[in-house]
């Protein structure tokens, strides 16, 4: 379980440079988060929705690297970063409507549940492949870069992604070209149901940022803290024009690769138990108590709060119907060839 090397807790802020009200909202968002995602799983085992990813164990990586950019920033998610989209603003009812694929999704119910794609929020649609946003994010950094926008790109991967040859090609170019672009790796040990010890044979993930002259750094994917303070020095630097940075959160899936995937298959019940005792929320929780940001009254209030949130989504979203059928050749023509015209008439269209 690569946990060398972590971020020493000592080189650590004394003091968050977040206020009290981000704090408390990271920790909202971390919350909805897991219980967005159990909600998920739900309405997966009642067949209201198709294949889903979870993200559970992983709310802090993924939820402390947001808090670490500016809003200004462009982000390119993988398929398990529901964190990630939730910490940028977007709402269960969008996560939602992606899911059931209904009329209202933004992606008109394109592709698999788990691939987003937010425009206004200046995330970049993503796909099934592995490591397939790398280049794509450097090329825009770059992009910026000439334009002289002041914008850092951030991009999200598994450590399975680091066996890529895509991995290679992304973090080669950003090396030699000082790309202001960062990529966070969600070290959740397992690439489906490949140990990480069986991805490489390097002492940990960021190590290979130094073949291609890059920074890097592991953390404690576990602890917001540690990984907001990493990835705001990371955004800073690129900023700078210091170019890339490759952070690497120690963390853990609680939850099989895929609702398609049965976890106990390739590792024990004991091992996931253990790590469980890591939980980032818990751990976030428990310094909010120390700092007098959360209190039981507050956090009793806030979980409902959310459950309530999540459930009035829920019925706001799975009765809207499905796209309609004109919607499969919108944004494809400019105008709608005479053969499709045809077909469409043939089966009641307009």
């Amino acid at each position: 379980m690569m946990e060398k090397n972590l971020t020493d807790s000592a080189r650590l802020p004394k003091k968050s440079p977040l206020a009290k009200e981000e704090l408390f909202s990271a920790y909202r968002t971390m919350l909805l988060t897991r219980l967005l995602d159990q909600k998920a799983l739900s309405l997966h085992n009642q067949g209201k929705i198709g294949s889903y990813t979870s993200s559970a164990g992983q709310e802090a990586a993924q939820v402390g690297s947001v808090y670490g950019l500016q809003s200004r920033d462009y982000i390119f998610p993988y398929y398990r970063d529901q964190g990630v989209l939730l910490a940028r603003g977007i709402t269960p009812e969008q996560l939602l409507n992606r899911y059931f694929g209904n009329a209202s999704d933004e992606m008109k119910g394109r592709d698999l549940p788990n691939l987003y794609s937010f425009r206004e929020q200046r995330i970049f649609s993503n796909s099934a492949p592995i490591a397939s946003n790398l280049q794509i994010s450097v090329g825009f950094a770059m992009a910026a870069k000439m334009q002289k926008e002041d914008v850092v790109t951030i991009a999200y991967l598994g450590e399975g992604a680091t066996s890529s040859g895509e991995f290679h090609v992304a973090l080669n170019f950003a090396g030699v070209f000082k790309a202001p672009c960062i990529f966070v790796c969600e070290n959740n040990q397992y690439a489906i149901s490949v140990p990480v010890k069986r991805q490489t044979a390097s002492e940990n993930i960021s190590v290979k940022a130094q073949a291609y002259g890059l920074a890097g750094e592991t953390v404690d994917g576990n602890d917001f803290f540690a990984v907001q303070t990493a990835v705001a020095a990371a955004r800073e630097k690129a900023s700078k024009g210091m170019g890339a940075t490759l952070v690497e959160c120690i963390t853990y899936r609680y939850s099989p690769h895929s609702s398609a995937d049965d976890w106990k298959k390739y590792r024990s019940s004991e091992e996931v138990e253990e790590w469980k005792k890591k939980d980032p929320l818990i751990r976030f929780k428990n310094r909010l108590f120390e700092m007098s940001i959360l209190s039981k009254e507050v956090e009793k209030k806030l979980f409902d709060g959310v459950q309530d949130q999540i459930n009035s989504a829920v019925r706001s979203t799975e009765n809207i119907p499905p796209p309609s059928e004109e919607t499969l050749i919108e944004d494809v023509y400019a105008e709608i060839p005479k053969n499709l015209k045809k077909e469409s008439l043939a089966f009641g269209g307009t």
